[in-house]
């Protein structure tokens, strides 16, 4: 579970986010849920 929470953490960190995040943040990169998913791992 921790790494779950530091990869979301590094994910939404870094502006990765989707769409949903996306329209509350600005400066955010827009991606899937694939491309986030694999963001959030790249992060753990």
């Amino acid at each position: 579970a921790d790494l779950i929470i530091q990869g979301m953490d590094g994910a939404i960190t870094a502006r990765t986010v989707t769409y949903d995040f996306a329209r509350q943040m600005e400066g955010a990169k827009e991606v899937g849920c694939g491309a986030f998913a694999t963001a959030v791992i790249g992060h753990m």
